[in-house]
């Protein structure tokens, strides 16, 4: 192979920082980045919801690397990346906190280096900052210090700390210590010996950024003995220095109305959910699984004939946004929108009425109860009879729609033939032409256990926003003790599927992002019951 065809062929590799934990806390070239991975390498501290960034069709290799517990030796680590890349992918390798604060980053580039493969770094958020920030402590303050140190606090075992305590008391500074609390004892014991006053503030902060965030404050003689009697889970950082005293005067994060606590929101990935923004505005760690995809028809020769003669259709239904989305698209360059002019529009709720909003339409029927049955009772009251009716929708919907439609005609028919007292009277029917436009498809994430966050009562409540997707959980989560899960419900369709699987289910008020919202932060504050 020439010089010029290797380098034809020749990848590239981003280290990427994932920051501490809270996706928000992602950068937005890191983000850019990844969204054009072919293959992500990343470690176990990488936040779930950054690790839910990661595209479905990359190429996914987990690493593991946390404290002594590797799936994969650094040289390993080392050859993967080249290998991709050399294969010409684009490969992220995404890493917890910052690649170049003790995530061997350097290491990593070595190797890259001496087979001429480019790269670039992309700093990330580090906990060593921002979970202090996150707990009220400022790492430096102009009254208690002027600097600050960050420190490994991991040690090979049997071997002694290769730290100058003495040099790290003279700075006077905040001291940072990663990956230390396994050597606590022996890190606060090290910094008294060196003339450190035991009256230090010192503090121990878990899993910060993250529903699991916790501050232990104390002194530096007490520190080890508060942090045994409260409990502490990795991964912890510990801080020592004056600034610690202002934990209680400035923590703001678990003061606002939902820290504390785990949503899980299961939404087919394509669709942007506003609801779990809001619900992380409020506190939660949001984990946001997909549970369902959708895909379009295609080819799809029924739909196709029916935009064919799309002027001859009194009304267009569309009982998701997903519907609007797909029909729409399936529109470009088969049928000019202006075609549609002498149609009217009715929609399931107030989400679908948004999306058929991004045409510059306004539906002309949205029923008071957003169902298929209320959708039904008011479109056969609001169509006249033999008008043409065309439901674009998913391939497994529910048929609650059309029935209710043929119920509520069936009715009127016999209402008339009993005014007019003429039982042989045949009124013109409705015309309903049911077209499946998209297929519903389950999938589980290939990187987070579902049915292990709720065995582990990791999870507070889990949103479903349609009965496909607590199918889709109920097949990516199999084995599961159902009764274990908190079910918040978009609506009672809903809430009867998950129901069937013995979970406990609460049903929001009204069938909109907003009302589930809004019972999630009841349940939060309130711990049971409904609006």
């Amino acid at each position: 192979m020439t010089e010029r065809n290797r380098a034809e062929m020749t990848g590239k590799v981003w280290l990427v920082g994932a920051g501490p934990g809270d996706p928000g806390l992602f950068t937005l070239k890191g983000k850019q980045v990844l969204d054009q991975a072919d293959v992500v390498v990343y470690d176990a501290l990488v936040g779930q919801g950054v690790l839910g960034m990661i595209p479905s069709a990359a190429k996914k290799i987990n690493v593991g690397k946390r404290a002594s517990n590797h799936i994969m030796a650094q040289e390993e680590i080392n050859r993967v990346l080249l290998e991709e890349a050399m294969q010409g992918h684009r490969v992220v390798r995404l890493k917890g906190g910052d690649p170049f604060l003790f995530g061997r980053g350097g290491e990593e580039l070595e190797l890259l280096c001496e087979h001429q493969i480019p790269f670039e770094i992309i700093p990330g958020i580090t906990s060593a900052v921002a979970v202090p920030a996150y707990n009220g402590i400022p790492v430096t303050h102009r009254d208690f210090c002027s600097s600050v140190h960050i420190v490994t606090g991991h040690k090979r075992k049997g071997e002694p700390y290769n730290i100058d305590f003495e040099a790290l008391v003279k700075t006077k500074g905040t001291l940072v210590f990663l990956m230390g609390i396994g050597a606590l004892e022996d890190i606060c014991t090290g910094l008294m010996e060196a003339g450190m006053q035991p009256d230090m503030p010192a503090a121990v902060l878990q899993q910060g950024t993250t529903s699991g965030q916790k501050r232990i404050v104390a002194t530096i003689s007490t520190l080890k003995e508060e942090t045994e009697r409260q409990g502490v889970e990795t991964p912890a950082i510990i801080v020592v220095g004056q600034v610690c005293i202002l934990a209680d005067k400035f923590g703001w994060y678990e003061k606002k109305p939902l820290a504390g606590s785990k949503i899980l929101v299961t939404r087919p990935k394509e669709l942007i959910s506003a609801m779990s923004e809001r619900l992380r505005e409020q506190g939660a760690e949001v984990l946001e699984l997909p549970a369902i995809r959708t895909e379009a028809i295609e080819p799809n020769p029924a739909l196709e004939n029916c935009l064919k003669r799309i002027e001859k259709y009194d009304w267009i239904v569309f009982t998701s946004p997903t519907g609007v989305r797909i029909f729409f698209e399936q529109m470009k360059g088969k049928c000019d929108i202006r075609r549609l002019a002498g149609a009217r529009f009715a929609v399931i709720g107030k989400g679908t009425a948004k999306e058929l909003g991004k045409w510059n339409i306004s539906p002309d029927l949205m029923p008071e109860v957003f169902d298929g049955r209320n959708l039904g009772a008011a479109l056969a009251k609001a169509a006249k009879p033999g008008e043409w009716i065309l439901i674009p929708r998913a391939a497994l919907g529910t048929e609650e729609l059309t029935e209710e439609l043929k119920r509520q005609e069936t009715k009127q028919q016999e209402l008339e033939r009993q005014e007019t007292k003429q039982p042989e009277l045949q009124p013109k029917k409705l015309q309903i032409e049911d077209i499946a436009t998209y297929e519903t498809r389950y999938e589980a994430s290939e990187l987070i256990d579902e049915r292990a966050e709720i065995e582990a009562g990791r999870i507070d409540y889990a949103v479903f926003t349609s009965a496909s997707t607590v199918k889709g959980f109920a097949e990516a989560a199999a084995g599961l003790d159902y009764s274990a899960v908190r079910a918040v419900c978009i609506g009672k369709q809903t809430q009867a599927a998950a129901e069937k699987l013995g979970m406990q289910t609460w049903v929001a008020k009204e069938a909109t992002m907003d009302a589930v919202a809004e019972l999630v932060e009841h349940l939060v504050r309130n711990g049971s019951g409904s609006l």
